[in-house]
């Protein structure tokens, strides 16, 4: 594994055990790190999380998450031995929603094609 995989890996590790074990701001919710996109020289930090709620629980965990960035900064420059800690930008991952919306749209076609193939009136 390359020295940029094990800092990227190492940075989303310690994010997750940051947000969940030091972190009390009470507008986070229930967040879940999804992935972190490292810039080539490691000087910059895209942490992809997913949380879950509605779209005001989502607004306050951006705001907390926004004011706690440089909290979160020091607790990964104490917790890693890097040379430069890598400045962070949190942003909010919809994949999981999106696909769960898409299953759900999936589910509602075979419903629908299940029913008219069922249905002895349906002619061809």
């Amino acid at each position: 594994m390359s020295r940029y995989e094990r800092v990227k890996c190492a940075i989303e590790k310690e994010v997750s055990i940051i947000l969940h074990d030091y972190l009390k701001d009470p507008r986070i919710g229930f967040i879940t790190v999804t992935r972190v996109d490292l810039s080539a020289d490691l000087r910059l930090a895209k942490i992809y999380y997913s949380v879950l709620g509605d779209i005001k629980q989502k607004a306050n965990t951006s705001k907390g998450l926004e004011h706690a960035g440089g909290f979160i900064r020091r607790m990964i420059a104490q917790r890693l031995n890097l040379k430069f800690t890598p400045e962070i930008f949190f942003k909010e991952d919809n994949s999981i929603e999106e696909s769960i919306h898409l299953e759900q749209e999936i589910e509602k076609l075979k419903n629908k094609n299940g029913a008219q193939r069922n249905n002895p009136d349906n002619k061809k």
